[in-house]
């Protein structure tokens, strides 16, 4: 079973969104039948079944056994993930493309960066898979308050000019050359994204006064 499947395919996206099949795909994050499905979801088997074989056809939910108890062979199934992601390339003839434009403060186009690295990631993970190969990613994840807007305008030219200059310094020229190619290296994708946490609820937090935009909405 995968930690994350992702879902590229515009059909099995469509049979994930189910709410029924969603909660089919929940409990089957353990074995089960169709007979113990239909217990804990309160369908009849018959209809358990059903919404099953279409999990199984989209590669959701997979055969791990077979038990035969007296005349019935029982099938055990389980999902193919412990959670999903439904990729951009579901959607692809309207998937957005970065490429459209390039704004460092457009909240837009950091959506669009977000889109990208989920398809291509998600396809990174399936050829990585196929090929039983571990793939080489790096991440960092963390929070950051910032006194004034000025101070996180000052942290964004900072932290673009630190990449830059590590770009320049491990950057390799020969990266461009043909696949194959004596002295091709391997391409990697950059990005770098910051963007406001999300709001605690108003119950858990005192509201504070909202932040004076510190540059014209444009582009977001």
């Amino acid at each position: 079973m995968l930690d994350i499947g992702v879902i590229e395919d515009p059909a099995a996206a469509e049979a994930s969104l189910d709410p029924i099949r969603t909660r089919i795909l929940r409990e089957l994050a353990q074995p089960g039948s169709a007979t113990q499905l239909a217990a804990k979801v309160g369908l009849p088997r018959q209809k358990v079944n059903y919404h099953l074989k279409a999990l199984e056809r989209h590669g959701l939910v997979e055969l791990v056994e077979e038990r035969r108890r007296g005349n019935v062979t029982e099938r055990i199934l389980q999902a193919t993930a412990a959670s999903y992601l439904i990729s951009p390339a579901a959607l692809e003839s309207v998937a957005p493309d970065p490429q459209r434009f390039a704004d460092r403060f457009s909240a837009f186009w950091l959506l669009a960066l977000a889109a990208r690295m989920v398809r291509e990631i998600g396809q990174l993970i399936a050829g990585a898979a196929a090929a039983r190969q571990k793939l080489a990613t790096f991440a960092i994840d963390g929070e950051i308050t910032f006194r004034s807007a000025a101070d996180r305008a000052a942290f964004a030219e900072e932290l673009g000019i630190a990449v830059t200059r590590l770009v320049d310094k491990y950057h390799d020229g020969g990266a461009d050359l043909p696949p194959g190619a004596s002295g091709a290296g391997r391409k990697h994708r950059l990005v770098v994204a910051l963007h406001p946490s999300l709001k605690v609820p108003a119950a858990q937090a005192t509201p504070a006064a909202p932040e004076a935009p510190d540059r014209p909405a444009v582009g977001q």
